[in-house]
């Protein structure tokens, strides 16, 4: 019998030589695993076997239905162990009757409590095992495993841990293209726990320590178990209790199963969707890891939490329905710990695997840009790691590590990191799906020292958190109208107002068809013209009529034109600015002239006391992504103003939220922060180039043609 872990996995792994026909390698798992849970329990439970029959027994004589309890402690031999079976079957007993070993392990499975149950119910095993009885392999497997000593005398809750760690990851590893469905690359998850627990190791090696983990998007268990490991191996008397919720009914029962050979009782597996059937409401974590679907969209859970005005207490505006990464974010920031050093309470850490698109997606007063402002803004986003592309099994494309916390180092308030990994990859020999890349010890060790230290250098930034942040706000130009009477477009004016003839021809009369280039001067002229028809030709309708008129005369008779005079929307005397509300806490330049600031709000000096405003025109109309450190008036005119003379901020944005200046957003750019500029090479360089290769073209055709 194998004496260490890695060696008993590789036996239990050689029973899928069983499997080949029926199954496909990918899908060995669906026997596999299960059978190891079977077996490993049917272990567990040996010495206590047939006084939890007895006791069975005696309850069900004293018609006693709620017995779980009552046997899960005979099971443990007077403490709970957390399951029993209460069948007189075993594995020997199985492998006895060839005969009739598929309905004897149905009825063996029933005999388990209801926790182990619902296991086997979201393996679907009972599939499995028709599948294996109609193929005549279902015996062979049973009296395979049978021969597999995996009691605790023998192999301790640790060693049977990393033994089904390692089965899980290699059959994950063998999906290839589903594999990043569920499971995460194990050198991902340490230097998320790396990222994770390190700061916290004077906490964590603390005697007698208890902590909490939490991954609400769980898959197989895979982060809650490397967290564990890395706790055991740095405090052996630490007791971690871990919770973890999934969607995936199979990955589900791995998981669930995976705690349960541990031994860990006080740890929780639920099923069920994250969003919107949290199973853990109101409980708090310690820590929190997770690595939620990429890009799937949540338009069927919106329809549920659309009914609510918050979502686990935020009461922002919510991401897009196509994207709803962030959302698991918000989740696990609503399980946190409050800071309390009075109730000894340390606050929280979480760890989170995103890809690109939560960093910069929508802009200011979307639903992604107000999460991230939400973060930020509350001094919670510690790090931001880009990890190399092709490290998923599914995905090749880059992805990020979020750290986030209400509870970061002195060092780190008000400060944000951002270390550049993309780099670090080691090529990997063989492909498993998109994986075709990772991360060995050595990258993980020294991105973990860069953001212990906080360094600052070619791969790793600090910066403030109001450094991601800016101001949205919207510069208008004026629209330039050229009138000119063509026949064109007479035939389109009156195609719309025939009732207009006369008046069109008095206008014709008294403009010409020369173009003029201010449709100010033009316009009035016209408005003359229509004053001075005789009584019997009709002019402008009434009311509403009239306007639709005036409307379809300017669209038909103008064209924009970039030399043409400024149309102006309205003359009006207007009271003396409070500059200092419209731009409530920011330094106005010294040397800008109230005219010139008046002008920088589209009013423009018509005489004393008067003011005229043109009208933008909506072609031209765009918006400035002002950084929150920077003044608004200071930023157009030096960043717009130089290139656009005519340009101004529209008042309308000025008065939305935020302060009366501008929408607020916030957005993450790893390409702008560790762009490095790479300086064309020169010509002759190129053309030296460009003659070897035509030469050792016209070397290839010689040889082909002589």
């Amino acid at each position: 019998m194998p004496t260490n872990f890695q060696e008993l996995s590789n036996f239990i792994w050689s029973v899928a030589d069983l499997l080949r026909g029926p199954y496909r390698p990918p899908q060995y798992e669906r026997v596999m695993l299960p059978m190891t849970v079977l077996r490993r329990f049917d272990c567990v439970l040996e010495g206590t076997k047939d006084a939890v029959v007895k006791r069975c027994a005696q309850l069900i004589e004293r018609k006693i239905t709620s017995m779980d309890p009552i046997l899960n402690k005979v099971a443990g031999g007077g403490e709970d162990l957390g399951f029993h079976n209460h069948s007189p079957l075993d594995f020997r007993r199985l492998k006895g009757d060839p005969d009739n070993v598929g309905r004897h392990l149905t009825d063996y499975i029933a005999g388990f409590s209801e926790n182990v149950r619902k296991i086997f119910e979201r393996f679907e095993f009972e599939k499995e095992i028709e599948k294996l009885e109609e193929s005549n392999r279902l015996y062979a497997v049973v009296a395979r495993f049978a021969e597999i000593d995996l009691h605790p005398d023998r192999v301790d809750n640790i060693t049977m841990g990393l033994v089904f760690e390692d089965l899980i990851r290699r059959f994950n590893e063998s999906a290839n293209e589903t594999a990043g469905d569920h499971f995460t690359p194990r050198e991902v998850i340490r230097l998320m726990v790396n990222l994770l627990l390190e700061p916290d190791e004077h906490i964590l090696t603390t005697s007698g320590v208890i902590t909490t983990i939490c991954d609400p998007t769980c898959g197989t268990g895979g982060m809650l178990s490397e967290a564990q490991n890395w706790i055991r191996e740095h405090n052996a008397s630490a007791r971690v209790i871990a919770f973890g919720q999934d969607y995936n009914p199979r990955s589900y029962a791995v998981a669930a199963s995976d705690l349960l050979i541990k031994g860990h009782r006080d740890s929780r597996i639920e099923f069920g969707n994250t969003l919107i059937d949290d199973k853990f409401p109101g409980e708090r974590f310690d820590y929190l890891l997770a690595n939620p679907p990429f890009g799937v969209d949540w338009k069927e859970e919106q329809k549920i939490l659309s009914k609510s005005t918050s979502f686990r207490g935020y009461t922002g505006k919510l991401p897009r329905v196509n994207d709803g990464a962030l959302l698991f974010l918000l989740h696990m920031v609503s399980h946190f710990e409050q800071v309390n050093p009075a109730e000894k309470k340390h606050g929280s850490r979480c760890a989170i695997v995103f890809n690109g698109s939560p960093l910069f997606t929508g802009g200011a007063g979307s639903g992604e840009s107000e999460i991230r402002r939400w973060i930020i803004e509350r001094d919670m986003l510690e790090a931001i790691i880009a990890l190399p592309e092709q490290m998923f099994y599914n995905t090749g494309i880059g992805t990020f590590i979020w750290v986030v916390s209400n509870r970061k180092a002195a060092h780190r308030k008000g400060r944000i990191q951002l270390i550049d990994a993309r780099e670090r990859y080691t090529p990997m020999k063989r492909s498993l799906g998109d994986k075709r890349r990772y991360l060995d010890q050595a990258a993980l060790d020294a991105v973990t020292r860069e953001h212990g230290s906080m360094a600052h250098g070619e791969t790793s930034r600090v910066f403030d958190n109001a450094d991601f942040g800016y101001r949205r706000i919207t510069v208008l130009r004026p629209l330039r109208l050229r009138f000119q009477f063509t026949h064109d477009a007479r035939e389109r004016f009156l195609n719309a107002c025939p009732e207009l003839f006369d008046a069109l021809q008095a206008v014709r009369d008294a403009l010409g068809d020369e173009a003029l280039p201010d449709w100010n001067q033009a316009w009035d002229a016209v408005q003359q013209v229509f004053k001075d028809l005789p009584d019997d030709v009709d002019g402008w309708a009434k009311g509403a009529k009239g306007t639709a008129q005036k409307k379809i005369f300017r669209d038909c008779f103008t064209t924009v034109d970039p030399e043409a005079a400024p149309v102006i929307a309205r003359h009006h005397k207007i009271e003396p600015l409070d500059l200092a509300a419209l731009f409530p806490g920011q330094t106005l330049p010294a040397d800008v002239t109230k005219a010139e600031l008046y002008a920088l709000l589209g009013l423009h000096a018509f005489g004393a006391g008067k003011h005229i405003e043109y009208e933008p025109d909506p072609a031209l109309k765009d918006a400035e992504n002002i950084p929150l450190k920077e003044d608004i008036v200071g930023y157009v005119l030096r960043e717009v103003h130089p290139y656009v003379t005519d340009a101004w901020i529209d008042r309308e944005t000025l008065d939305e939220q935020d302060g009366g200046i501008g929408k607020v957003g916030y957005e993450i750019n790893f390409n702008r922060v560790f762009f490095q500029y790479q300086p064309p090479r020169p010509l002759h360089e190129i053309d030296a180039e460009l003659a070897e290769v035509e030469k050792e073209i016209l070397d290839l055709l010689r040889e082909v043609t002589e």
